[in-house]
């Protein structure tokens, strides 16, 4: 399953994690958030989206390892894959149907949304 994944650019942006190579995703309070952390498995996709600043979906990664022995704190290594061609804002994913009734409006201040196949493909597309 793949999930997206918010952060605030000023703190941790994508440009971040190309630099850095593969970071511990974390820093997660929320309880469904971090039930979604605990349930990833190696290799699942992820699209990095810029929230606060900017607010539009900007990169791939993937999910290089989880550890999820402490549920409060799970250690979810993740990786960059490629930039978006084209960055996609808040307003154009909003109005797409294929997130229509997502969770991602439903829940918006959730910084560990899952997504389908469909809404992932058209993030990348």
């Amino acid at each position: 399953m793949p999930y997206l994944l918010k952060t605030e650019p000023n703190k941790y942006s994508y440009d971040d994690l190309l630099r850095d190579g593969e970071t511990v995703w974390d820093g997660i309070a929320n309880n469904q958030a971090l039930l979604y952390l605990r349930g990833m498995k190696k290799g699942e996709k992820l699209v990095i989206y810029h929230s606060n600043i900017g607010k539009a979906a900007i990169g791939t990664a993937k999910v290089v390892s989880v550890d999820a022995s402490d549920p409060k704190n799970p250690k979810v290594v993740i990786a960059p894959v490629k930039r978006l061609k084209t960055e996609k804002p808040l307003d154009a994913i909003r109005s797409a149907a294929v997130f229509t009734d997502s969770i991602m409006f439903r829940q918006f201040r959730l910084s560990v949304v899952p997504i389908t196949d469909e809404q992932y493909d058209w993030l990348v597309a």
